[in-house]
């Protein structure tokens, strides 16, 4: 999760989500959100990183993957479509999310991973929390601040 948070750091004016796919241990990809740098409402972190493992390695049914925040509804279901073994992720959101919270995805799904919330969690909270922060404060244009927000 450590190596989640780091990717999530990386994030220029996104919302600050990372990722991490590891197979035996080892990271077979990383990702972190790129909606606006790539112009792309569909470049979350979790799907960056589904395409780099899946080009890298094929199938991930034995891959765990790590994500710094619960995922969102497409990401739940690629999540579920690629068969990833277990989901570990950091900061619960309590508002629209889709695990533990929210659409609750995979109870609709024939694949489940195995979910484990909480990792890391203030640590990951405290990267949103401060981006959240920031993001206010910088008196951005309404129109701007709520493209980041979704």
């Amino acid at each position: 999760m450590k190596m989640a948070l780091r990717q999530a750091q990386k994030t220029k004016d996104e919302i600050p989500v990372g990722v991490v796919i590891v197979k035996n241990e080892k990271a077979v990809s990383s990702a972190h959100n790129k909606t606006i740098a790539l112009s792309n409402p569909i470049a979350h972190a979790e799907i960056l990183a589904i395409n780099e493992a899946t080009s890298s390695i094929g199938k991930l049914f034995d891959c765990d993957m790590y994500v710094t925040l619960e995922p969102c509804p497409m990401c739940a279901q690629a999540i579920s479509f690629s068969r990833i073994r277990r989901l570990y992720f950091g900061a619960y959101n309590k508002k629209g999310e889709s695990i533990e919270n929210g659409a609750r995805i995979f109870k609709f799904c024939s694949y489940v991973p195995e979910v484990y919330g909480g990792i890391l969690e203030s640590e990951s909270s405290l990267l949103l929390k401060h981006f959240f922060t920031k993001l206010r404060e910088k008196d951005i244009v309404y129109g701007r601040c709520c493209e980041l927000k979704n």
